[in-house]
């Protein structure tokens, strides 16, 4: 099948198939309810300090990826496991940023098919 991406603030679509937060902050003004997660993996959020450094402007996108890539290497079993699904059934990946082409959830996507 496919992983999409969707921001957060987005509504809900029985198409999404399972839907995966993938921020380590709960999205602002939405409701556990509204936004229908059915797994929220915080803990592939990029580290509290790349995340500031990378919104603030002093990284660049492909420094960004560079080190957020490397913060996900401990992970890589664990997201074999969703690649897995994604196999099999669309996986949308849930995110908060304001920019849809440079986020967290496009490099875990890309992260994803290289394991497939």
């Amino acid at each position: 099948m496919s992983i999409e991406l969707k921001r957060a603030y987005e509504t809900p679509h029985s198409n999404d198939g399972y839907r995966v937060l993938v921020d380590g902050i709960w999205p602002r003004g939405v409701s556990k309810e509204e936004a229908k997660i059915d797994e929220w993996r915080k803990e592939v959020a990029p580290s509290s300090e790349l995340r500031k450094v990378f919104h603030n402007g002093s990284l660049d996108w492909s420094d960004f990826r560079r080190r957020y890539l490397k913060e996900l290497t401990p992970y890589r079993e664990a997201l074999r496991e969703l690649a897995q699904r994604a196999k099999k059934e669309r996986v949308t990946l849930v995110f908060a940023s304001k920019d849809e082409r440079r986020n967290n959830a496009e490099v875990l996507r890309q992260y994803l098919n290289m394991l497939k």
